[in-house]
């Protein structure tokens, strides 16, 4: 690799007798595959050079957080260039690009906050998979409540036995002094409630208190729907038809939250087989479910991805259809896909309780409800089991309102 980046032999004769060489050319060979420039590949072979010679002190390069900042003095490069420099930046710049390579070799020690009792933790996950069949998504999401809980217990040095229902109903009043929303609250009581059957059951603790562990009240369906309108959905995509390279994606991603009603995490997961454009099919990973739902490629939403498979879609090994646009390339997370759908919606300069993907979810919903489907029409269409879940979706329908206030019921009276 040194040698597709240096034509100077000395320079690549130092390159090669400083430590870590094989390392240092596995991972530019790596950082070229993600579509790094030459002139990138040349800073970072530069600057791994320096890395590895202040980290030469660790044999196998196992190094911690602790470890990295305590290597990150820069005092010989300064001397090296005969001035001073900005010893921030390049602390900050050392720590930058020393710690993906770590990463990338397994060498990175992260510390891990740790869980106590969290043997039986795990035991309640692997029972709620094999037992219960939950999706990983639900059990991750379970345990970082029940998680929370556990760190917090743990600070008063006692067993798992001793927990009582004070100790919850400490917590969770904890959790709303915190900020907490009340739905949040309620779904840490659910996820405890859970838990603790589960441990009374292997007499872990006492088994009666779990069934009176009570998190706040939430009304159902107690908001109004939270999604943009479909006029201002109309308009956000109008706003995106342009040019620009990130709107060209991002108008493929918001049309398939607006016109299918996709989850974040079935957009995040979409590969690129997915897409039949034989049978003009879109075949999207219902995680839920554990499968795949077929829809109609509807024309503008097959030129749109079209689009930004010919002119953005970095060329690279991932399957994903949606990527970043920066190298490293790497598909969209369901966090990333979180965060540009709020942009683009709060550039629209209305005010909707949500801006996240589900809000779109909510707006194709209520749009399909305006336009006179049925519930069951449209939980098919957003992948739903039941017409209890799709009515969360479409809470208002004010076009039949609207008739019902028109309706003169004189004669009736």
């Amino acid at each position: 690799m040194f040698e597709q980046l240096f034509t100077n032999p000395a320079a690549i004769a130092c390159h090669r007798a400083a430590p870590y060489a094989e390392e240092r050319a596995r991972y530019l060979t790596h950082c070229s595959q993600q579509g790094y420039s030459h002139a990138t590949l040349l800073l970072k072979a530069r600057e791994l050079l320096w890395v590895a010679r202040k980290l030469s002190v660790y044999p196998d390069l196992r190094v911690t957080p602790a470890q990295l900042e305590a290597a990150a003095e820069w005092q010989d490069r300064q001397q090296a260039y005969g001035r001073p420099l900005n010893t921030q930046l390049i602390h900050t710049r050392f720590i930058a690009v020393a710690r993906p390579w770590l990463r990338f070799l397994g060498c990175w020690c992260e510390p891990i906050e740790p869980v106590p009792f969290s043997k039986l933790m795990a035991d309640f996950a692997a029972w709620r998979q094999d037992a219960r069949g939950l999706s990983v998504t639900t059990i991750q999401r379970q345990s970082w409540y029940i998680g929370q809980f556990l760190r917090w217990y743990g600070t008063q040095q006692r067993s798992f036995a001793d927990i009582c229902l004070g100790d919850i109903d400490t917590f969770l009043a904890q959790c709303g002094r915190n900020g907490w929303a009340r739905l949040t609250v309620r779904n840490m009581a659910n996820a405890l409630r859970a838990f603790f059957r589960y441990a009374g059951q292997h007499g872990w603790c006492q088994a009666a208190f779990a069934d009176a562990i009570q998190g706040p009240r939430v009304f159902a369906q107690e908001s109004l729907p939270s999604g943009p309108t479909w006029p201002q959905v109309q308009s956000l995509l109008a706003c995106l038809d342009t040019d620009r390279p990130g709107d060209i994606r991002d108008r493929a991603i918001l049309m398939l939250f607006a016109m299918y009603g996709f989850r974040a995490s079935e957009v995040a997961k979409l590969r690129l087989e997915a897409i039949d454009w034989e049978r003009n099919l879109i075949r999207a990973p219902r995680t839920k479910q554990r499968r795949t739902q077929p829809y109609p490629l509807r024309p503008t939403m097959g030129q749109a991805i079209i689009r930004y498979l010919q002119k953005v879609r970095p060329t690279c090994e991932h399957r994903e259809v949606f990527l970043t646009l920066y190298p490293p390339f790497r598909p969209l997370s369901g966090s990333g896909l979180h965060g540009l759908t709020s942009k683009h919606l709060q550039s629209l300069g209305e005010h909707t309780a949500h801006r996240g993907p589900h809000a779109l979810r909510h707006s194709c919903a209520a749009y399909l409800l305006a336009e006179g489907f049925s519930l069951k029409e449209i939980g098919d269409h957003l992948g739903h089991h039941s017409a209890a879940a799709t009515r969360i979706y479409a809470k208002v329908d004010l076009a039949g309102l609207r008739e019902v206030a028109a309706f003169d019921g004189g004669e009736l009276l």
